[in-house]
C-alpha cells in the first residue's frame, strides 16, 4: 500500500502529514513502514534522523525512476512525501498511489493548486483532503469546509493549529497530531 502525500502547493503541511502518517502507521502495526522521501530538500529524511520513529524506514527517492522503485519495492504501508512545484515527480507519485492525502490550509489561494493536484489524481484512486493548521472557528475554516464540501472532494481531517505538528525535527512528536493523523490514515487505508 502506498500513500501519497501531495498538493504542488509548498507550505502546506505535506512533510508534517507524512511524518505522522508514517509515524501512525508503526504505532498501529503495519509492518514495515517505509519513509519514502521524493523531495530533494530532504525533509523528512531530516527530521527521522534527527529523531528516528521505531519501526520507520526512511528512503530517499528524489527522481522519478527511484521514487518507482521506492514505491514498488516493500512490503508494507509507503507514505511518500513528495515535492512542491515539481509536476513530474508528483505525477509519477500519484501515478503509482493507493490513496493520496492532500494536505491544505484555510483560505488564502489554496484552493487552486489542490485543484491542479486533483486533476492529477485517477479517478478510482482515493483521495481526502486534510487541512492543516486549522483555525477553528474561523470563518476561513468553515468557508474552506463548505467549498470542499460543495467540490464533493472527501475531507480526511482537520488538523487544529493549536496543535504543536509543525515543529520538525527540533520536537517530538505530539500525542495531538498523532491522533489527528490516525483519523487520516484510517481513511486512507479504508479506501484500499
Amino acid at each position: 500500500m502506498n500513500i501519497v502525500v501531495g498538493n504542488l502547493k509548498g507550505g502546506v503541511g505535506k512533510t508534517t502529514a507524512a511524518v505522522y502518517l508514517a509515524a501512525v502507521a508503526a504505532e498501529a502495526g503495519h509492518e514495515p513502514v517505509v519513509l519514502i522521501d521524493a523531495d530533494r530538500q530532504a525533509s523528512s529524511a531530516e527530521w527521522l534522523e534527527e529523531r528516528p520513529i521505531d519501526g520507520v524506514e526512511v528512503l530517499e527517492a528524489p527522481s522519478e525512476r527511484t521514487l518507482a522503485r521506492a514505491m514498488s519495492r516493500h512490503d508494507g504501508v509507503g507514505i511518500v512525501d513528495t515535492p512542491p512545484g515539481d509536476e513530474r515527480l508528483v505525477q509519477s507519485a500519484i501515478a503509482a498511489a493507493d490513496a493520496v492525502v492532500i494536505p491544505t490550509r484555510a483560505g488564502g489561494v489554496e484552493f487552486a493548486r489542490v485543484v491542479v493536484t486533483l486533476a492529477m489524481i485517477p479517478a478510482k484512486t482515493p483521495r481526502g483532503v486534510v487541512i492543516s493548521a486549522a483555525r477553528l472557528g474561523t470563518n476561513d475554516l468553515d468557508e474552506t469546509i463548505a467549498w470542499w464540501r460543495a467540490e464533493k472532494v472527501p475531507i480526511w481531517g482537520v488538523v487544529p493549529e493549536r496543535v504543536g505538528i509543525a515543529a520538525g525535527p527540533e520536537a517530538r512528536l505530539y500525542r495531538q497530531g498523532l491522533d489527528h493523523y490516525a483519523g487520516v490514515l484510517r481513511r486512507a487505508l479504508r479506501r484500499r
